[in-house]
């Protein structure tokens, strides 16, 4: 696992420096009334951190089977953040991942293979070990940030 922390750590840092690059005008704008701007994308990988950093410390610790429920639009809706400052925002995201990087590198091989519920849906929640999460996060992250620097 450490390699998939190693480019965990390598992301966010190449991608920190290059989202400190672009501008106000850049960030908030929106390619659609319906769809988020790229400050609203950092934004919602904020919540994301925020939602597996308790995804991958409560499956550790809780004996009964851990489901957050996260509801994406509504996160970012209520969070407004279009009018976050964006260096604290850039700031809330690396220092989140950081931090996640940091607890997978305290997780054993027991720890990896245990598991959480994920879905907007408390109904019907998907059943996820903690490894395979860890790798789709990291794919998840890498899509929001190519998708950020599409033209």
């Amino acid at each position: 696992m450490q390699q998939l922390i190693n480019e965990l750590l390598n992301t966010v840092d190449h991608y920190a420096g290059q989202l400190k690059t672009l501008s106000e005008p850049t960030l908030t704008a929106r390619p659609a009334p319906a769809k988020w701007s790229k400050k609203e994308i950092v934004g919602h990988l904020v919540d994301s951190a925020q939602n597996n950093i308790q995804r991958f410390v409560r499956a550790q610790h809780e004996e009964k089977d851990v489901h957050i429920l996260y509801r994406q639009e509504d996160w970012v809706r209520l969070q407004n953040y279009q009018d976050y400052p964006t260096a604290d925002l850039l700031q809330l995201w690396v220092l989140l991942n950081r931090h996640l990087g940091h607890i997978w590198t305290q997780m054993d091989a027991r720890s990896w293979a245990l598991t959480c519920k994920m879905g907007a849906n408390m109904e019907e929640p998907e059943t996820w070990t903690l490894d395979t999460l860890a790798i789709d996060y990291l794919r998840h992250l890498k899509h929001h940030l190519t998708q950020i620097f599409v033209v």
